[in-house]
């Protein structure tokens, strides 16, 4: 499994845009073969803040939705929004349990 997490800061007037923005590719990514779960949060920290949560089977699968019209479309609304370079941090985990 692949998780990836990102966090990036926005200004403050431009995050409701931002965070519209990657909530309505949810459904499209959420639909690609092998995306397990896609998350996006504002920080609760400050009014600046937006990391997007997602899990992946498999690096295969991550790198299609790095090319895809989701991921891109995405990023040419949302990059010109960022007040500095987004940090993404990458896992390769393993799922031990479910628990519900």
């Amino acid at each position: 499994m692949i998780i990836a997490i990102v966090d990036f800061d926005i200004a403050a007037a431009d995050r409701a845009a931002a965070l519209a923005q990657l909530d309505s590719a949810r459904d499209e990514v959420r639909a690609m073969p092998g995306n397990v779960a896609y998350r996006v949060y504002a920080s609760q920290e400050n009014e600046t803040g937006v990391t997007i949560i997602h899990e992946w089977d498999d690096e295969e699968s991550f790198a299609g939705y790095q090319k895809s019209d989701a991921f891109i479309r995405s990023g040419k609304a949302v990059r010109p929004m960022m007040t500095g370079s987004p940090v993404s941090r990458r896992f390769r985990a393993e799922l031990l349990e479910t628990v519900a």
